[in-house]
């Protein structure tokens, strides 16, 4: 039981050594182990069986053996005419001489050696073919977890795209609940101002109702559109509109809401005539004029302007305020909503606001930007082609 165990403790640090070594060390030390077992082997035949030992099996089973734990064809085929020479000499009458000259002697010779190569190149073939599926099994693997990790994130958008319709929906839900109370808040207000009866406490009191109310609902409105653009329930309306018109629309909306402010309407001589919604231009005109007034701390210098500029039609809304900050600034550019901590008046929802600026914009193929004035305050600017409008 313990010579057992030395001995196979022996042989697995023999082997364990061998395969630390290079490959073509490696190779030749079992090349040499595996021809002196055979010998060996064959030795103790010849002394029970005389001349029938049937040394050319035992050297084709160790060329067999040689093929299977070397690499390449070399060593098996070298092996097989090594051995072919060896049984020969050692264990073929005459022993201990080389003799091709007694009957059978060549044709055995050569048969042991043709033999020992195919067999080697099959081997050989058999290994070729294992490295190969083991290499396919890795690649089908490495799909397989790839088409997992594509499935897995597949999923995530999904659920992030579900996730976003059902924001967008309960918007749309709340935006309509809120907008038809909201509306006759305001007109109540109204009716209420309109009455002479009514004291100067109250008056002012009801005038910030009315403001409240007609700002939550351009809220609400902002809040709207935006939804129905980016899920595309919102197709644009267009016709042939004169932008003069839409503007003065929307400057006489602000001027109803804002009567303390003075607006400048600056227009050239060029008549836009395009292709737009005009009521989705008109809010956007609304938006930034209502962000210059709540945002700005100006009340005597914002200007609304209207120009061509190259295949552009222009509007720009411009004021002498605190300007924009670069929070601000990067965020517009990049087209995202702004957070509430960069809005300022958090009350009043000027990333909303602007977003839909944007998103009417780009989908009407327009641009949008916004940067500050170097004489102070910040200025917007959004532009609709006109080509449409040339070619008919």
């Amino acid at each position: 039981m313990g010579l057992g165990h030395t001995l196979s403790s022996w042989c697995r640090q023999a082997v364990e050594q061998v395969r630390r070594l290079p490959d073509v060390p490696r190779d030749l030390v079992l090349t040499a182990a595996i021809f002196l077992l055979a010998y060996w082997a064959c030795s103790i035949l010849i002394h029970h069986t005389g001349g029938q030992n049937n040394s050319s099996l035992v050297f084709v089973l160790a060329v067999v053996l040689i093929s299977l734990v070397t690499k390449g064809y070399i060593y098996g085929i070298a092996a097989s005419i090594v051995g072919a020479f060896f049984i020969n000499y050692s264990f073929m009458y005459p022993y201990a001489a080389f003799s091709l000259s007694i009957s059978g002697y060549p044709v055995t010779m050569l048969s042991m050696v043709a033999i020992s190569c195919i067999v080697c190149t099959l081997t050989a073939r058999l290994k070729r073919q294992a490295v190969e599926a083991v290499r396919r099994e890795k690649k089908a693997k490495a799909l397989y977890e790839m088409n997992e990790k594509l499935n897995a994130e597949k999923a995530a958008i999904q659920l992030r795209s579900d996730r976003e319709t059902i924001r967008s929906n309960i918007l749309r839900a709340v935006s309509h609940d809120l907008r038809t109370p909201l509306t006759s808040i305001s007109g109540a207000a109204s009716v209420l101002l309109s009455s002479e009866e009514i004291s100067p406490k109250n008056a002012t009191m009801l005038t910030d109702i009315k403001q409240d109310a007609d700002t939550l609902i351009a809220m609400v409105e902002n809040l709207l559109s935006v939804t129905r653009i980016q899920d595309g329930t919102l197709p644009l309306q267009k016709q042939e509109e004169m932008l003069e018109e839409v503007a003065g629309d929307a400057l006489i909306t602000t001027r109803r809401r804002f009567p303390d402010y003075h607006i400048e309407l600056d227009i050239s001589d060029d008549i836009l005539y395009l292709p737009m919604d005009s009521m989705l231009i008109k809010q956007v005109i609304v938006n930034l004029l209502e962000n210059a007034i709540r945002h700005s701390g100006d009340q005597e210098h914002i200007r609304l302007s209207l120009f061509r500029q190259e295949r552009w039609a222009v509007v720009e809304v411009r004021d002498h305020g605190r300007g924009l900050t670069p929070d601000v600034l990067e965020s517009v550019r990049a087209g995202r909503p702004l957070e509430r901590a960069l809005s300022g008046d958090t009350t009043r929802g000027m990333g909303i606001g602007l977003s839909v600026c944007q998103s009417i914009i780009k989908a009407h193929g327009g641009f949008f930007a916004a940067d500050n004035d170097p004489k102070g305050g910040a200025v917007f600017r959004f532009g609709l082609p006109m080509e449409e409008a040339e070619h008919e």
